[in-house]
């Protein structure tokens, strides 16, 4: 059978931030329900449901957590479209209003897109529905999903229709009228429900919920009741709708049902309607079965079993094992031979021919992969074939015993000199063992003859096998290889890590492993997170011996609450409750592990912390799994600065992970060369740190963060202090450099001692600190080129080199104190010196010129003189250390200037940077 094809069928494509945009103002504006609205913002132009958007991915909703009874509904529901959230959140115990949910099942039945927005949808004046609904509402008569009769009967009318809580019993029957199962209703209207409260049953509702009950759509609560005029949260309808699918044969977009032809390597292959999907797997994506309501791992489903998988752009977010059995057929004979495309097996009923494509999978007696011409005549085969696609393709060719000839790469596991052995682990992570013959087998590294016990556990070397015997072992050069996984452990020596198929393997670390965690500064080993469920998703670089020599982060399963509220620290349980900024209570335990700081200081007693942990205090807390990662008494906040309110004296800034706080003006600014700044000398949108008072209820002091541009006015490398110049030539106060990182343009690390005054340099502030200095690289010499319309230009530098510009981020040309923005003016005469500033800009500051005639050179001074047309005209002129002389290409020394010369002199900083002899 032919590779991978994709369905020619629309999918559409879902987003977290599409629906985090889109329902911002449906959550405020629309109440709690509006999760399952497009938007319910009053009078707004609302987008069509087939634009709605969806969230994918692990933990969707951060208050749905793993083990939520109705987690995999809500999950599932919410890859499909059906419903959606806000800002992360679900809310799965509010309750849901008859509109929303009427909404709800529209996108059920895929009918949302029939409804028609265009002109004004009228209702009678008592049966009240927000605007925004009244469409749907309307479509919902239309196609039978309400009772004209009985929604506007008199009685019923008494309270706004649209924004009644939808009662367990009102949706029962909603349900099961977007089934069409309205007939089996009405066969079990006259049966009592069997629930203790059926008393408390509308007749009108009694077949509907037994037909629901029936279906396994819906189950009692506790003490055996139905509670029909409870109201129904969104977990409950999420759950209610996601098990009526079973029973709808519509086709969901985004939604693929069919067998797993293939599961490798991060790749899911779902043969569907006759061709073969291709998904990819990730960290994020959730695994169910149809007959569990609890989460399973990538591990527990096998190929070539029956599932449904739902995510867009085929990358799956959702897989549900619905038919564990593996749908393959096996095959035993003896193999005879091998023609392109044919395995030939002699069974007992002849010579049987058996197709193989580049998907097929030969494996030795060991499991090893081999190629089919490896395959000795006379080996007994197990042919694996699947029974799902017709054509009975041969899926997996198993050696169970015969000659073993092959030629493979690995490392030394281990070797048996007593029993003339070696342990090998192929590349692909197999381990087998064969034996060698004394005197017909070739041991070498390197092109040099060595023994078995040379052979040290870890090498990587290249083996031959033949006659099940080993041939040859060739010792190569190490080879790096690279594995992921979750770290399940991590000592000073070792680290355990877990992959994807749930194996655990352990590797012993290289010295000084290189650690990469994203948006970490120089991190260390002690930033690395190990648990045994939700330790750091890794890529581990292995050494051909299999040491770990780099270990990169590449996501992390923490949760973390800024700024949350301290309710209680239980000194014997150690069990720390708190709220989050929404008024969610959390409790997390903590133990010795857990790293703690308070005003800045860490401590490792949970008895100094625990007294500090008092009720109302502010913190911030990592957590996995409700332990308790780190606890620090909130101190500061960082984030961005979004709003200053003037009359209320209030500011609001915008946490990095989205949150917004609001805080009285600060006691103080601090903002890099700006003495006795207030709040209004702060712009919007920019990155700031709040540092708390005492009492964490004020502002102390308002850091304005960023980086700029500057350039060096003076430095004392003794002191580690150095001034630079600001935008209007003044001087800013010193700058300790002490303690901040410098680097050079190619983020090399250098010393103070390598900068000097005239060098332009980016620096990076928190307040009025500086965190980090980066030199900016400079060009200066002689323009030979420019394409204004192209945008480049270039320059020969004072050592003869051709250096090309693209102005791509925008251009600034500095002559004689003016700026302008345009190529144009710049001509192949001028002398420039040309740097980027911090956003990238290109900045062409074009050198003065003076002509003169040459009158003698004082080197006491290094400065030259020049003869004067006036008594008032200057004549003295410095030179800069590397002065550039020169007549045409030809460079010439200060010393070989003559008297009456007539030379044109071009200054940078007020110092002679060239001389051109005319």
């Amino acid at each position: 059978m032919s590779g991978p094809k994709r369905l020619k069928r629309t999918v559409q494509s879902y987003s977290v931030k599409a629906v985090s945009a889109v329902l911002a103002g449906a959550m405020v504006l629309g109440g709690a329900g509006a999760a399952f609205a497009d938007n319910a913002s009053t009078g707004a132009t609302v987008a069509a449901a087939t634009s709605q958007t969806a969230a994918t991915g692990s933990g969707i909703f951060s208050d749905v957590k793993t083990g939520f009874w109705a987690e995999k509904h809500i999950y599932k529901l919410a890859t499909q479209g059906i419903v959606v959230g806000n800002n992360g959140l679900f809310r799965p115990g509010d309750s849901v209003t008859q509109q929303e949910a009427v909404l709800m099942a529209l996108r059920f039945m895929k009918l949302q897109g029939n409804v028609n927005t265009s002109t004004e949808v009228a209702l009678p004046n008592d049966f009240l529905v927000t605007n925004y609904y009244k469409p749907y509402v309307i479509l919902a008569f239309q196609q039978g999903l309400l009772d004209k009769t009985t929604e506007m009967a008199a009685d019923n009318l008494k309270s706004s229709w649209g924004e009644r809580k939808a009662s367990r019993e009102w949706v029962a029957e909603l349900l099961i009228r977007a089934l069409g199962q309205s007939a089996s209703a009405s066969a079990a209207a006259g049966r009592p429900t069997g629930f203790a409260d059926d008393a408390k049953v509308s007749a009108n509702k009694r077949g509907y919920i037994n037909t629901a009950v029936e279906l396994g759509l819906a189950n009692g609560l506790t003490g055996n009741r139905f509670d029909p005029q409870g109201a129904v949260t969104r977990a409950q309808l999420a759950t209610f709708f996601s098990r009526a699918e079973a029973h709808n044969s519509l086709e969901y977009d985004n939604t693929f049902k069919g067998t797993i032809s293939a599961l490798k390597d991060g790749k899911l292959g779902l043969y569907t309607n006759g061709n073969t999907l291709e998904f990819t797997l990730n960290a994020n994506t959730a695994y169910y079965t149809s007959a569990s309501e609890n989460r399973i791992t990538l591990n527990e489903i096998q190929p070539y079993t029956k599932v449904t998988v739902i995510g867009a752009t085929y990358s799956a977010a959702y897989v549900e094992l619905t038919d564990s059995a593996v749908q393959v057929e096996q095959a035993e004979g003896v193999f005879t031979k091998h023609t392109p495309g044919i395995i030939w097996v002699d069974s007992a009923n002849g010579y049987d021919q058996y197709p193989y494509d580049s998907g097929t999978a030969f494996l030795d007696v060991n499991g090893a992969v081999i190629q089919p011409a490896s395959i000795t005549a006379g080996s007994k085969l197990t042919l694996l074939r699947e029974t799902f696609t017709g054509s009975r393709k041969v899926v997996k060719v198993q050696v169970t015993s015969g000659i073993v000839n092959k030629t493979a790469k690995g490392t030394v596991q281990s070797v048996d000199t007593a029993a003339k052995s070696i342990t090998f682990k192929n590349a692909d992570g197999t381990v087998e063992t064969f034996k060698w013959e004394e005197g017909t087998t070739l041991f070498s590294s390197q092109s040099s003859i060595i023994q078995p016990a040379e052979l040290k556990a870890g090498a990587a070397v290249s083996y031959t096998i033949k006659d099940n015997a080993i041939r040859s072992v060739e010792v190569t050069s190490g080879v790096e290889r690279i594995v992921k996984g979750f770290i399940y452990e991590l000592t000073d020596s070792t680290i355990v890590y877990q992959k994807s198929d749930g194996t655990r393997e352990v590797n012993l670390l290289a010295t000084n492993p290189a650690i990469v965690i994203p948006n970490a500064v120089s991190p260390v080993m002690a930033d690395l997170i190990a648990d045994k469920t939700g330790g750091d998703n890794v890529q581990l670089t292995l050494n051909s011996n299999d040491q770990v020599t780099k270990i990169e982060v590449l996501s992390r399963q923490i949760e973390q609450y800024t700024a949350a509220t301290v309710v209680d620290y239980n000194t014997k349980t150690q069990y720390l409750t708190f709220t989050d900024n929404n008024g969610k209570a959390h409790v997390v335990k903590m133990d010795e592990k857990t790293k703690m700081s308070y005003g800045g200081l860490l401590t490792t007693s949970l008895t100094t912390m625990g007294s500090r942990l008092v009720e109302n205090r502010k913190i911030d807390v990592t957590s996995i799994n409700e332990r308790a990662m780190s606890v620090d008494l909130t101190t500061k906040y960082s984030g961005t600065l979004t709003a200053i309110n003037t009359s209320a004296r209030t500011i609001v800034f915008k946490l990095g992970n989205g949150q917004l706080l609001t805080m009285s003006y600060p006691q103080a600014i601090e903002m890099f060369g700006k003495s006795g700044a207030v709040i209004t000398d702060v712009p919007l949108n920019v990155p700031v740190t709040a540092v708390l008072a005492s009492n964490q209820e004020l502002i102390s002091v308002l850091r304005v963060n960023g980086s700029s541009q500057f350039e060096i006015a003076t430095i004392n490398a003794g002191t580690n202090k150095m001034t630079v110049k600001l935008e209007d030539g003044s001087n800013s106060s010193e700058l300790n450099l002490a303690n901040v990182p410098l680097t050079n343009e190619a983020g090399q690390k250098i010393a103070l001692t390598e900068l000097k005054a005239g060098d332009f340099v980016n620096l990076s502030f928190d307040g009025s600190t500086p965190l980090s200095l980066q030199t900016v690289k400079q060009v200066a010499g002689q323009v030979t080129a420019v394409d204004a319309a192209a945008g480049t230009f270039t320059v020969k530098d004072y050592t003869g080199a051709s250096q090309p510009f693209t102005a791509g981020s925008g251009v600034r040309i500095l002559r004689d104190g003016v700026a302008t923005n345009a190529l144009s003016g710049l001509t192949t005469a001028d002398r420039v010196l040309v740097r980027k500033d911090a956003s990238g800009v290109v900045i062409i500051s074009v050198f003065s010129q003076l002509n003169r005639t040459f009158a003698r050179y004082e080197s006491a001074t290094n400065e030259i003189l020049t003869k004067r047309a006036t008594l008032t005209e200057n004549y003295t002129f410095g030179l800069a250390p590397n002065v550039y002389i020169h007549q045409g290409d030809t460079t010439l020394s200060v010393q070989s200037l003559k008297e009456n010369d007539n030379i044109i002199m071009y200054f940078n900083n007020g110092k002679v940077v060239e001389i051109v002899k005319q």
